[in-house]
């Protein structure tokens, strides 16, 4: 393959907006490429990249693009000849032209790769519409697209051919299922109720489109893989704190059983969920998690592709470590400790992003201005900084049957107002803001939604 440049080396294009207008899926890809006769089938499993996502309002198109280039220069060196991306490609429904450039570039550079097939599904972050859009242009490109459910969950089902032209897999390629794909809702119901019809409308989507996906495997006559793929949260699943995982449904847990995966699925390829990990103890269903920390809880840990060598039926899994492309860390402490760790890390004169919490005895109500003067000069640079102390007042209970589970918002901005002494001539200001805020949030979660 030849060599590509950099994914961050983009023009930033004006892009008109997308119509509301899925196009459906096709059953069927196949492109001319290396020929794999006599070697395993070799299957790279990604999700939740989360194009566009900010850190606190820091920009990280520099990670995206190091993790793109350094995943297609993976394709290159495992032979890799089918690429599945399990959702979240994008972190709104809306992605900035910038992401969209490094998207499309990277699909291109695959297309110039021996990789012979990529399979993509939406998330609950993507537009379904906007992902489905494109699909009959990106087929030229041999990547199948299923953004939105199909009404008929045999159309979901894609079949893969090698460089000559014979079977090689079958992908149920089943993205985010919303609330209105899988159940219609009836006045008076209860939360147990929906959550039931939901569990069972996820069961029943799987189970009538792998049904198709055997029958087709049968009439073949091909002991081919029959790999599954999914957006969900499936029961038994590990979160972390801060890593912007959102419940799926409204009200509902939603979680599915492993056994919401019918049998003759022989691989899992799971998005949704950014902690790497096997479900409920069975290896040949995961997730391959986000390959960006998403947030500073997950700062620790180490980011995986998952690799999958098919012999028949038959595979073995491995996972690809993801390199590092930004250092964060959490320090947390009172101000002696703080200023220690921070001349430690100073000293590394590394770019290292930080996230402060401040737990000495004092309130400290200048401690930004502090820690901006304790990072003066170095490569550090503070994201995000949480006064304990503060917080501590600020929901301090009013009487003692107080919760914070009673308060509103508004209730907890208006006592960090009080707390932090702000002149009542900035605090009718300061709260129009505020209420503002709330509402782009909303409408956000909507558009998510």
């Amino acid at each position: 393959m030849a060599e590509q440049p950099s994914l961050f080396d983009l023009p930033e294009p004006e892009a008109e907006p997308v119509t509301e207008n899925p196009v459906p899926a096709t059953e069927e890809v196949q492109k001319p490429g290396a020929d794999n006769t006599g070697r395993p089938l070799r299957v790279l499993h990604s999700s939740d990249w989360h194009l566009g996502r900010l850190l606190y309002g820091q920009k990280r198109y520099e990670e995206f693009a190091a993790f793109l280039d350094w995943m297609l220069e993976q394709i290159k060196q495992q032979q890799i000849d089918v690429l599945l991306i399990a959702g979240d490609l994008f972190d709104t429904t809306t992605p900035s032209n910038r992401a969209q450039a490094l998207y499309y570039r990277f699909l291109n550079s695959v297309a110039a790769s021996s990789c012979r097939h990529v399979v993509i599904i939406g998330g609950n972050h993507d537009s379904p519409s906007f992902l489905d859009a494109p699909s009959q242009l990106l087929k030229a490109l041999d990547v199948h697209v299923v953004g939105a459910a199909c009404d008929e969950p045999a159309d979901e089902v894609v079949l893969l051919r090698d460089s000559q032209g014979e079977p090689e897999a079958i992908i149920c390629a089943v993205p985010y299922l919303r609330d209105r794909d899988i159940r219609q809702a009836e006045a008076g119901e209860s939360l147990e109720d929906k959550d039931r019809k939901l569990v069972a409308g996820i069961r029943e989507h799987y189970a009538r489109g792998c049904a198709a996906a055997e029958q087709l495997r049968t009439e073949l006559g091909a002991e081919i893989p029959m790999i599954g793929m999914g957006h969900l949260f499936a029961a038994g699943g590990k979160t972390l704190d801060g890593d912007g995982v959102r419940d799926l449904y409204v009200g509902s847990l939603a979680q599915v059983g492993v056994d919401a995966f019918p049998d003759c699925l022989d691989y899992v390829a799971l998005g949704h969920l950014h902690v790497p990990q096997a479900v409920a103890g069975c290896e040949y269903i995961r997730y391959s998690g986000s390959p960006l920390p998403m947030g500073f809880g997950e700062a620790k840990q180490q980011k995986s592709l998952c690799l999958l060598q098919f012999e028949g039926r038959a595979h073995q899994l491995e996972l690809l470590e993801i390199p590092r492309f930004q250092r964060l860390e959490r320090l947390s402490g009172d101000q002696n400790k703080l200023e220690d760790e921070l001349t430690r890390l100073a000293q590394e004169k590394e770019s290292i992003w930080l996230e402060i919490q401040y737990e000495g005895e004092q309130v400290a109500a200048d401690l930004r201005d502090w820690l901006d003067q304790q990072v003066a000069d170095t490569a550090l640079r503070i994201l995000r900084v949480r006064n304990n102390r503060v917080v501590e007042r600020v929901l301090s209970r009013q009487t003692e049957q107080e919760t914070l589970d009673e308060l509103q918002p508004a209730d907890v901005f208006a006592r960090a107002l009080e707390a932090h002494q702000v002149p009542a001539e900035q605090q009718s200001e300061l709260t129009r803001l505020f209420h503002g805020l709330m509402q782009s949030m909303a409408e956000e979660d909507q558009r998510a939604e």
